[in-house]
Formats: structure tokens, sequence, C-alpha cells
């Protein structure tokens, strides 16, 4: 059943800090966050610049910021007193406290014994002032259960009793035995009698990034039960003149290492036995780091899995393996990755601790330093809705911030400004059906001053910024058209976007007619939109606008009406003569609905406006016989072929041979129909 209508035509307003992935100075100035108070009265001569770092108040990237096990990700002391330590008894003393601390070391800490480990308790936040923060002799122990614990910027060293691979003395700078919820970050960790870094006993949710890792017989493990329960985040850290476990991986769910860099230089008397080491069942995903010198720099169990994706090796000898398949961690958080060419440069100069906060220009830690606020309905969060977040982002934000939302069914409207760049909504559930915002508003549908919606302005979800992203979550709109078919305008918009570099990246967009409106700020701006590993639903014209727009290794499910009919439309282009419109690339089309009854496309011309030339090319995608054998057709009194339609190399029972109700692109066409064509330089990444 063909159905022509006339949409109305919508007019729309239009670094790193280098240890930083919490709170900008620019956020907390504009005081939209609170984390608690500063106790200045027990810091004793410390001043004020020990006492309070400015980054006291970040929270962890990586598996440390899954929410899990009743742990909504890592912030350690935060919200508690902050406190100045030079002493053993005083480290002690707040590093075993039951209340949350932030705990500055500001000189160097001698233990006693030898080899002694403090036992860490949950909530705390353990922090060198500058690089005057050492710990001598002996490390910190984070037992059973003990969670959100953040240990940074310190120095630990020297436990070394003075035998090589020591199996007595079991002196680890950090070891945590059934511990969750753990970052250790820009430490400097070398010499000590055993590990540097112990992660045993089912920890799990723990984050390891941009340590110096040296001057050791067996730098990092992991492991040690039969259970497969840890997952764990090993990215930006300088391995250096280590012999083995760099690190050794053993029956971890969840390993994702990237961006390392692992060295054994020529001429020391310390040489690698190995590197990355997958073992047990460990499914490993290993990702842009250097090996240089490293001897078999990756090996692995036969029962282990390894991907390994943009490695470098130089001056590498023996055992370089991958195989079996594991996960994708961007289904678990976001991240950016550096180039592995650049990390030894990068990692000589960022890694280990720093004596103030300095910037960088590493595109991971532009990601790294991303603000991350945390909506949960059950209040677990810094806000119960997802509005009451982007509220809080400042105005021009310069900076990535990062709207991490818990799961559950958000019932509100949502709209993203122009003002406020740089967003990204991410569901933290284990599935993108986990966290949902939906609302059921119609074009018609009367406003609250008077009036109606629109169908721009129905949208659960606007976004108006650029550089704005979404994933891991659903976007619905549930208008019910059969209770409703009184009112006027069923449109009902799920999603709109009127923005330029927006990256819709494994999210579900659900709706019946006009789901997903991606628009540009004006007609005479660039809009560029990559939806990628996603799921769009709906029937009528349900993915539509004027934005050079790319659906990317996707599913675009069909949809019966609301009278349980079969017939639609899945694009509605309504794009510049200038411009390029929608293209839907190594995809799929597909739906329980009728044999031949959906249409590709046809031309929106808003308005009616003559002047603009839609534009939609189908390629390398699998049509199901829901596909017409004629799939465009007119609409509003234009001629789908007076614009530009087409398709290449399409599959599957929907697809058909070319003819003058079916263009198909030669191959001269389609090697300018690519998606790195439609993105005009730009390159979509996680962030």
């Amino acid at each position: 059943m063909s159905e022509p209508r006339s949409k109305a035509r919508h007019r729309h307003r239009r670094s790193r800090t280098a240890l930083a992935v919490g709170v900008p100075l620019a956020l907390t100035a504009a005081g939209a966050l609170a984390y608690g108070t500063t106790d200045l009265g027990v810091l004793g001569q410390a001043s004020a610049a020990e006492a309070v770092p400015a980054w006291a108040a970040d929270t962890a990237d990586g598996f440390a910021s899954v929410n899990s096990l009743g742990q909504n990700g890592t912030y350690g002391g935060r919200g508690g007193k902050t406190v100045t330590v030079k002493t053993l008894a005083d480290l002690e003393k707040y590093a075993t406290a039951a209340e949350p601390y932030v705990i500055v070391v500001a000189g160097t800490i001698n233990m006693n014994p030898v080899g002694k480990e403090i036992k860490v308790q949950s909530d705390k936040t353990i922090v060198g002032a500058g690089t005057s923060g050492h710990i001598v002799g002996g490390g910190f122990f984070l037992g059973q259960g003990v969670h959100n614990v953040i240990i940074r910027n310190v120095t630990i060293r020297d436990s070394y009793q003075g035998i090589w691979n020591d199996k007595d003395h079991d002196f680890d700078a950090v070891q945590m035995d059934g511990a969750h919820h753990v970052w250790i970050d820009h430490n400097d960790l070398r010499h000590m009698a055993d590990g540097l870094i112990d992660v045993r006993k089912d920890s799990t949710n723990v984050t390891v990034s941009w340590n110096k890792l040296s001057d050791n017989n067996k730098t990092f493990g992991i492991g040690w039960t039969e259970n497969v329960k840890t997952d764990i985040t090993i990215h930006h850290n300088w391995i250096r003149e280590t012999e083995q476990r760099n690190p050794s991986t053993d029956n971890a769910a969840h390993a994702h290492l990237y961006n390392n860099f692992l060295e054994d230089a020529p001429g020391t008397s310390i040489n690698s036995s190995y590197g990355n080491y997958s073992r047990g069942a460990t499914k490993m995903v290993l990702e842009n780091s250097y090996f240089q010198g490293i001897k078999n720099p990756v090996i692995k169990d036969s029962g282990a899995a390894i991907v390994q994706r943009g490695n470098s090796f130089s001056g590498t000898s023996g055992r370089n393996e991958s195989g079996g398949t594991a996960f994708d961690p961007k289904a678990y958080y976001a991240y950016t990755l550096d180039k592995a060419a650049d990390l030894p440069a990068l990692l000589r100069s960022q890694a280990g601790p720093r004596t103030s906060i300095g910037t960088t220009a590493s595109a991971s830690t532009k990601a790294a330093a991303a603000t991350t606020l945390t909506v949960a309905k059950d209040g677990s969060g810094q806000y119960t809705s997802v509005q009451a977040a982007v509220n809080a982002v400042p105005a021009n934000n310069p900076s990535r911030v990062v709207i991490a939302v818990k799961p559950g069914t958000y019932r509100e409207l949502v709209k993203v400004p122009a003002n406020k760049p740089h967003v990204t909504l991410q569901g933290t559930g284990g599935s993108r059906k986990d966290t949902t915002i939906v609302y059921n508003n119609a074009a018609g549908t009367p406003k609250p001053g008077g009036g109606t919606y629109g169908t721009g302005g129905s949208a659960t979800v606007a976004v108006e910024a650029d550089d704005f992203q979404a994933r891991n979550l659903t976007i619905s709109n549930d208008f019910d058209e059969k209770a409703n078919q009184s009112l006027n305008g069923h449109q009902a918009v799920a999603l709109r976007t009127a923005a330029d570099k927006v990256f819709l990246d494994g999210i579900i967009v659900s709706g019946d007619q006009d789901t997903l409106l991606l628009d540009t700020a004006a007609k005479d701006k660039l809009g560029r939109v990559y939806v990628s590993n996603s799921y769009v639903i709906g029937n009528v014209d349900f993915i539509f606008g004027r934005a050079t727009a790319v659906v990317d290794k996707s599913v675009i499910t069909l949809k019966k009406r609301w009278d349980g009919t079969s017939a639609g439309y899945v694009t509605a282009p309504s794009t510049a003569a200038n411009r390029k419109g929608i293209l839907i690339a190594n995809s799929t089309v597909s739906g329980d609905v009728s044999n031949g009854s959906f249409y590709l496309g046809r031309p929106w011309h808003a308005g009616g406006d003559a002047s603009l030339n839609p534009q939609t090319t189908v390629r390398n995608t699998s049509l199901s016989a829901a596909v017409k054998s004629t799939p465009w057709t007119d609409m509003s009194g234009f001629s789908w072929k007076d614009d530009r339609f087409a398709e290449y190399k399409n599959t599957g029972a929907g697809a058909g041979s070319a003819s003058s109700n079916r263009p198909h692109l030669s191959d001269a066409q389609a090697a300018g129909q690519e998606v790195a064509d439609w993105l005009a330089g730009w390159t979509p990444s996680a962030s």
C-alpha cells in the first residue's frame, strides 16, 4: 500500500589532562558535579596544592569503569576527606580505615618490616604528590571483597631480596586477592622481590594504565584460579627490562590489552623470556601495542584466544601467536587507540608519575580525559535522568563528556543542544537492549502550550551538538498509532540528529513511521552521520532527512503497520543538490513482513523544494524478499527518476538485475560512492 504524504519542513537551531579521566576544571568550576568535601584541618603542614589535587575526583576507564558486583564504576575515595601522609603510621591508618579517603603521599615512606603490604580497604584513593610519593620495601594488598580503590602517581620500589626468581619472598608492589573495581594508573613499579602487580583469585573490573613497570623478573600476573571471571584492561603501560609475565593472563574472561610498549633493550643483564601470554581459557584482545626486542612477544595456550589487531614488532623473535575468538571491548566501554608507532615516544614521556597534571597531544589521552557522568534510575548514579546529566554539561565544553547510563527504561525526552558538543551517551549494560530511552510523542501530539510537536519535535532524543556519539543502548518512540487514529500526524521520531560528525555505534533505533531523522543544522550546513553495527526498525520513511549519512554493517528491520499490513519505505532522503545523501552499505534489510511489500526509498522534497536532489545508494547489502522488484517510487509529485537512487552488488532474494526501473552503479561510479567518500575526511572513532 502506497502512502504518499508530505512532511512538514523542519527548521533547526543549530589533551589530555594527563592523569584525568574524571572532571576537568571547567566542569568543576561550573559547579556541575559535587564530589564531597575536603577537610583541610587534617592536612598538617601540607600545602593546599598538595592537599587537594585537581584530579582527586577522577574516575577509571576500561573494565574498572563498568558497573557490576553492585559497584558503580571506580572513583576511589571521592566524597571522603583528603589527607596528606608522610609516615608509615599515617599511611596505614587511613588506607585501612573503613571510611573513604583521598590519601596524598607526600614523601618517601619506608616499609617496616621489609615486604610489608598494607591491607587497603574499600573506597580509597592513594595518590602521590607530584613525583615525591615513594613506597620503599613493600606495597599494597587488596583482599577479598575490597573494591573501589585507586592507586595513582606513586613509585613503589625496592623490596628485592637478592634472589632473581624469588619464590620465598612474596613482596609485591600491588597484590589483589578477590578484589574488584581497582584502578592502577601512572605509577612507577620496579625492583620488587616477587611480582610488580598480581591480580589473583577472581579479582575483576581492573584497569592498569600509564604505568612504568621495570627492572623485575615477574612483571604482572593475572589469574591463579580455575574460574574464568576476571575482566581487566591494560593500556598505555611501558614495560621494560623485565623477564616474564608481561603480563601472563590466566583464565581471564575478558582481557583487553592495547597501546602498551614492551621493550627489551640490548646490552642489559635482563632478557625477556616472553611478552603477552594468554593462558588457560583466557579471551584476549591485543591492539596497537609495540614490541621491541622481545623474545616470544605474543604466546597462547591451546585453549586460550588472542585476537591481534594493529600491533607493531621490531627486533622480536620466537613465538608470535593469535587465534580463536574473543570479544568486542567497545561493547563494554569506549576507548580510542593511539598508533602503535607513536608509543615509544609517547610512553617514555607520559608513563609513570607526573610532576603536574600536564597535557599531551595523544588521541587516546584525550579520550581518557573524558568526564564521566553516571545516570541510574535507582539513585546509585549522580543523576536519575539522562536529561539531567546533559544539563550538567557546561556550555561549550571543550572535551568529551561520557554520560554512562545504567540499565533500565528511561521514559523521558532528551535534547543535546548545539552548545554542548563532544557528548557520548553510553549504555553500561551487557546488551544494547538493557538501557532504553523511550517516549511516545508524535507529530500531531498536542503540546502543553498549544499547537503540536511536528515531525522533528516528536523526537525522543534530539541531538543538535556536533561530535555526538551513542552506543550500547536503545532509543525508541513507542507512539501507539492504533490507539490514536483520530490524531492528525502519526510521524513519531525516535532519534533526530541535526549536527556534524555524529557516530551511532552499536545501538537500536526503534519506531514505526519516521524512526531515524538524520538532518543538518541548516540547509547549507554539512551534517555527517555514521551508523555502525546497529539496528534501525520501522515501516514508513524510517531513515530520512538531508544529512550525509552512512548506515554501515547494520540491520534494517522492516516492521508491519499498526493494522498488521505490510507496506512501507526504508528511506526518504531530502538531500541538497551539492551533497551526498543516504548510503546503506554492507548491511541487511529484512523483517517479518510480506514479500514484495517495501520500497528502498522515495524522494522527499521537503516543503516542495524543487532545488533538492535526494540521494539513496544501497550497496553490498543483503535484501530479503520483502523488497519490491521495483524498489524506488515517487513522492508528493516528485519522480524518483529525477533524483539519485541506485544499487550496487546487492544480494539476497530481494536483489534484482539492472533495468530502467532499477538502476545499478557501474564499477567506476561505485568507486566514488564508498563509505569514505561520504565521510569526507572524517574517521569516526569511539571516545
